[in-house]
């Protein structure tokens, strides 16, 4: 079930808040929620450890060290001609 939860801000921040919502086509809650889940993942991902053990990081180390391998989705997208170059 949602909790409620609610904040007091300036009329600047809720008028920008607004007016990028309505580029978006959202709600000002839905934005607003949209935007402070996304940074609060952020934050997670980048203070989260992660652990694994000996082996795994032997072969996590010998993964990123051997030669890359081409992603064809990829190579298409960064060969595609752009549509504001097109004839």
């Amino acid at each position: 079930m949602p909790t409620p939860l609610s904040m007091r801000l300036p009329e600047a921040d809720i008028a920008i808040i607004d007016r990028a919502a309505e580029l978006r086509g959202r709600s000002r809650t839905d934005f607003v929620r949209e935007a402070a889940v996304r940074a609060a993942e952020e934050v997670l991902m980048t203070e989260s450890a992660i652990r694994m053990s000996t082996d795994q990081f032997e072969a996590f180390k010998s993964a990123i060290a051997g030669p890359g391998m081409a992603v064809p989705e990829l190579v298409e997208a960064l060969t595609r001609q752009a549509p504001w170059d097109k004839a």
